[in-house]
């Protein structure tokens, strides 16, 4: 059975981190000391419930965490820091922090390590996440223990719900580009200048013509979608902004 840990204290772990060339140890009391951290377990880089869902929206929302007053967000999980440092450049997180637990200890000291041979990935971390304040565990969310690997409590929106309920989530934003488009630079400009994060989807590595016209019904770009919304091209998003329909 899997223990909540609620009130007590992290486990004392140092980790061995890779920054640049050199080897860097980070202990917990330089991750949790003196601040408010939200910490996400999940069972390997580069699997994919962690790719597609876990990560990307922890790292999305962001901004909105901090506005809630947590100074960062951790993923932790039983891989090396190499691996770790890769999944983090190809998922271009840039607000999250990537700790490898690669001996397992802090997972194990948190009574979260399990074993996951039949997959042939040995020892891993179960999923789970948890609000931390100084140090000391305020809050766990521990997917049920069911076969697989169940996603349901561990969401980033599960943690923004209850540290404010009332907290508002950015919409959802994408543009459609393409190298070199002086009008794909002007929209991106313009949705950074009016606070939008969006996702860039750049035609000839993320998409072809032809995935863009099946999607948005036309050939050129940009192309921006807000809130599920089809704007349109540059001009168009101009004109969406400066109806006052900025963030």
């Amino acid at each position: 059975m899997l223990e909540n840990r609620e009130g007590q204290r992290v486990p004392n772990v140092t980790f061995k981190t890779r920054q640049g060339d050199e080897w860097v140890d980070i202990t917990t009391d330089e991750l949790f000391s003196g601040k408010t951290v939200i910490v996400f377990s999940l069972p390997g880089a580069f699997t994919p419930t962690c790719s597609s869902t876990h990560l990307p929206r922890y790292n999305e929302l962001a901004g909105v965490f901090k506005k809630e007053g947590v100074d960062d967000i951790i993923c932790m999980s039983v891989n090396d820091t190499f691996v770790m440092n890769a999944w983090k450049a190809d998922q271009e997180s840039e607000n999250i922090t990537v700790i490898p637990d690669g001996n397992g200890e802090f997972t194990e000291g948190m009574g979260m390590l399990v074993d996951k041979s039949d997959l042939g990935f040995g020892k891993r971390s179960w999923r789970y996440s948890m609000l931390v304040k100084d140090g000391v565990i305020d809050k766990m969310f521990i997917e049920p223990q069911k076969p697989g690997d169940p996603f349901e409590v561990s969401d980033a929106d599960t943690m923004l719900n209850y540290i404010n309920p009332q907290a508002s989530t950015p919409e959802s934003v994408a543009i459609f580009t393409k190298p070199g488009c002086p009008f794909c630079a002007k929209a991106k400009k313009m949705l950074a200048d009016h606070g939008y994060q969006f996702e860039e989807i750049v035609l000839g590595k993320d998409a072809t013509i032809a995935g863009m016209r099946a999607v948005t019904g036309a050939e050129t770009v940009p192309q921006v979608y807000i809130g599920g919304q089809h704007i349109g091209g540059s001009e168009a998003l101009e004109s969406y902004l400066s109806e006052g329909q900025a963030a």
